[in-house]
């Protein structure tokens, strides 16, 4: 009878460590995926383009926004789809903008973005 027990539980475990190994993996991946996405090509253009909306110099000698620079640690899944990414402007820690990257009709795209506010302060935007 306890050699049974012993047998179920050692089934139960393996199952258990199986299941584990496999959310570990398919988090795995996904991760590399929104990696993939985020420095893509098609991320920067859409990174240019939405900062250049928001400082119409950027990039230039007479721009605010001189640069910028994916925080890595901050691209997570967003819990509203898509995938959620702070960028860095200038190499500075209190400018940033956070957006959401998603696909809209088969097109990568930036939806709701956060601006911090000395960024804000800085570029004049209304709402500071």
């Amino acid at each position: 009878m306890k050699k049974k027990w012993l047998i179920i539980l050692g089934i139960v475990i393996i199952v258990i460590l199986g299941i584990g190994v496999k959310f570990y993996m398919d988090e795995k991946k996904l991760n590399e995926e929104m990696m993939n996405v985020v420095y893509s090509d098609e991320a920067k253009e859409v990174f240019e383009k939405r900062l250049t909306n928001l400082d119409a110099k950027a990039f230039t000698e007479e721009g605010i926004i001189q640069s910028y620079e994916i925080d890595k640690e901050s691209i997570e899944r967003s819990p509203m789809g898509g995938i959620n990414v702070t960028l860095l402007i200038n190499k500075d820690l209190e400018w940033y903008i956070t957006y959401t990257l998603g696909k809209y009709n088969g097109k990568l795209d930036g939806g709701g973005a956060s601006i911090s506010k000395e960024l804000t302060k800085k570029l004049n935007l209304k709402g500071s």
